[in-house]
């Protein structure tokens, strides 16, 4: 069932949201300031290649001061835009029956948006 929702995820815009994040990433890293907010970058076009049966989930231990310095440069560039940018798609998607749980994936990559330093994602067991 996975497998067909990604499917469905990835005609109806998925495709468009990884190569976004791939290229932002790719952009990011050519600067060595910018490498650690291109991983994020990456682990977000990893997220969004296949949303359904994985999740996102606070690392343990927790990261501590840097992830929390890293977020909030994140939220003050690209962060807020995108996590913007997520809930948007979320509420177009959920005006229909059948978009409800494409708009549940939008919602879930919102959070990892705003804030991704100190959170990974995990298949779900």
């Amino acid at each position: 069932m996975n497998l067909l929702l990604n499917l469905i995820w990835l005609i109806l815009g998925g495709f468009i949201v990884v190569i976004a994040y791939l290229l932002g990433g790719l952009l990011l890293c050519i600067t060595i300031i910018g490498i650690p907010f291109g991983i994020q970058c990456f682990k977000l076009a990893g997220l969004a290649l296949a949303p359904f049966g994985r999740e996102v989930r606070e690392k343990e231990p927790p990261s501590g001061a840097v992830a929390v310095i890293m977020n909030i440069i994140w939220i003050i560039l690209p962060g807020l835009e995108l996590a913007v940018f997520h809930l948007i798609m979320a509420l177009l998607f959920a005006i229909t029956i059948i978009g409800l749980p494409i708009a549940s994936q939008h919602l879930k990559m919102t959070r990892l948006a705003l804030i991704p330093f100190g959170f990974q994602v995990r298949d779900m067991a």
